[in-house]
């Protein structure tokens, strides 16, 4: 079952229970994923793939983990709790992230492969991670995680 099919089914699913919430969380991802669509017509596609998905709904994170950030800043507790609401139903059409042990692992064994030395090394460290692991990365951890083990 592709994304857009789970999506689907999980809107039905939802409304079904009655859970205006997580309606309202999972219709906002159909709408984004329709203007994604949209956007790629020019380029002659109709429907974006399941990579483009996964790739949408990680920027859709980001952009309200950011919002999380500010709103806490400014004393909306109530508003943060809404995008972090958000945010789980989104990571939920997400795989499961490499995080912890399992990424510093990742991360050794990449350096190893590539024969990385230094900081200058980056770039290969990254590209074998993403070679291997691809969307199980969360690349702003796992960069971080790479400049810190060149470094050290």
């Amino acid at each position: 079952m592709s994304l857009r099919e789970k999506l689907t089914a999980a809107v039905k699913e939802s409304m079904l229970a009655r859970n205006a919430e997580r309606t309202s969380a999972l219709r906002m991802i159909q709408a984004k994923l329709k203007d994604t669509d949209i956007a790629a017509r020019p380029k002659g596609v109709e429907q974006v793939s399941d990579e483009d998905i996964q790739a949408m709904l990680r920027s859709m994170i980001k952009s309200r983990r950011d919002s999380v950030l500010l709103y806490r800043q400014g004393g909306r507790e109530d508003l943060a709790a809404g995008e972090e609401h958000e945010i789980a139903v989104i990571s939920e059409f997400l795989p499961r992230t490499l995080e912890g042990e399992a990424l510093e692992v990742a991360i050794k064994e990449a350096i190893a492969a590539t024969g990385a030395a230094s900081a200058k090394d980056m770039g290969k460290v990254v590209g074998a991670l993403k070679a291997k692991h691809g969307a199980a990365l969360d690349m702003g951890a796992a960069s971080a995680m790479v400049k810190a083990a060149l470094a050290g």
